[in-house]
């Protein structure tokens, strides 16, 4: 994994997190230990996913986590 790629996922988590105002780390844990999201999309589409908006991002990594059923 590169340091952009990991850069880019901590802003997702960091992101995410306030968007829901929850904790950074419980939406780390839906995103590695409940679920691979982080793991199956967000790295392997870094590069793509960071060229959207901070919004379209948020918005499409939550629609992914309501769908795989971490977030309800």
């Amino acid at each position: 994994m590169s340091m952009l790629a990991l850069e880019f996922a901590i802003f997702c988590i960091e992101e995410i997190a306030l968007k829901l105002q929850i904790p950074g780390s419980a939406v780390y844990d839906m995103l590695s230990k409940r679920s691979d999201i982080l793991s199956s999309y967000i790295i392997p589409s870094y590069d793509v996913l960071h060229t959207q908006s901070k919004e379209y991002i948020v918005d499409d990594i939550i629609a992914l986590m309501r769908e795989e059923g971490v977030l309800v």
